[in-house]
């Protein structure tokens, strides 16, 4: 039994390195911005006002889809849905 009650989780050491990358984002991001603030919110191809934050929200929402994608229509191993993701990741942080 899991003393936190997160016994229903597959608690695994894939899911403890996604965690803890999604963590690290955050805190690289907060670091980031307070060293160097973001200034204004710029408009990219979206035609809407981003700021890094809504950027790095929009680049983990979109890898959430791609990889639900993979998995309906190409199935494991994820690797090949990881690649695309951090690819357009970066294409969002530079013209989103």
């Amino acid at each position: 039994m899991n003393p936190a009650g997160l016994g229903w989780m597959a608690w695994t050491w894939q899911t403890g390195i996604f965690f803890g990358f999604i963590a690290t984002m955050l805190v690289v991001m907060t670091i980031w911005e307070l060293r160097v603030p973001g200034g204004n919110p710029r408009r990219g191809v979206l035609r809407i006002d981003t700021t890094r934050g809504d950027r790095l929200f929009i680049s983990l929402l979109s890898a959430a889809f791609l990889h639900l994608l993979w998995l309906a229509f190409v199935g494991p191993p994820l690797w090949g849905a990881t690649l695309l993701s951090v690819g357009l990741a970066v294409l969002v942080f530079r013209y989103v």
